[in-house]
């Protein structure tokens, strides 16, 4: 599903050369759940961009679904998003003058699904996640725990090979964060591929693999026996 081969990621600082992905190697099958933790500085979120097609690796090289897309320019990047990545982001980043279903629609509307047969999908994807009816509501009249559901709403839409989350319980209270990452283990257990980028060593307990990242490298990948997902 996602395979990460001596994947390098280097900035220019000055005269000085940061190595944000210093020589990861990753492989990632369908239907895993995977915590890829990290505190700040670890590189996590530049892996979440290389695997999320957000950018491209300095060098190494990328297979998702098979596909080498290392250096793929912006718009075959954008359109590998669209078709295969669903993304949950830890600030929901929905449109304020978009109603629910409008936010849930706009990834479909950019891969150019007609309408009727896109408004039946976000309807469907806003069901799943408990807001039927709820559809031409704002964001501005939801809680933060059910923005966070159209977010996966918008992200399950296009039916994505993978879901990318980012941090996905970082914007809310305890239980409500609860709530969500009990959502993507339920995902999880329906045979969804979900990545899940945190600092949180309690989230990250939650998954059945866990891949620990410092200073741009990998110091621990282990499957968690322990873990309720299977």
């Amino acid at each position: 599903m996602i395979r990460l081969e001596n994947i390098y990621k280097i900035y220019q600082s000055g005269e000085d050369s940061i190595h944000a992905l210093d020589g990861i190697d990753l492989h990632i099958k369908k239907g895993e759940l995977t915590a890829i933790v990290g505190q700040s500085g670890s590189g996590k979120s530049t892996a979440m961009n290389i695997i999320g097609c957000l950018d491209v690796p300095t060098s190494g090289h990328y297979y998702l679904l098979g596909k080498d897309v290392s250096q793929l320019d912006e718009d075959e990047l954008a359109f590998i998003r669209n078709k295969t990545l669903g993304f949950i982001f830890q600030q929901y980043n929905l449109i304020p003058k978009l109603s629910l279903i409008e936010n849930v629609e706009l990834p479909l509307v950019y891969r150019g699904i007609h309408k009727e047969k896109r408004e039946e999908m976000a309807r469907a994807a806003l069901k799943r996640v408990g807001l039927a009816g709820r559809e031409k509501y704002y964001p501005s009249q939801l809680s933060g725990g059910q923005q966070q559901r159209v977010s996966i709403a918008r992200a399950l839409a296009g039916e994505p090979s993978v879901i990318l989350a980012d941090e996905p319980t970082g914007a809310l209270d305890s239980k409500t964060g609860r709530e969500v990452l009990n959502f993507l283990k339920e995902l999880h257990a329906e045979g969804n591929t979900v990545v899940l980028i945190t600092h949180d060593n309690g989230i990250a307990a939650e998954c059945n693999r866990i891949v620990r990242l410092q200073d741009g490298k990998i110091v621990s990948d282990e499957i968690n026996i322990g873990e309720g997902n299977v």
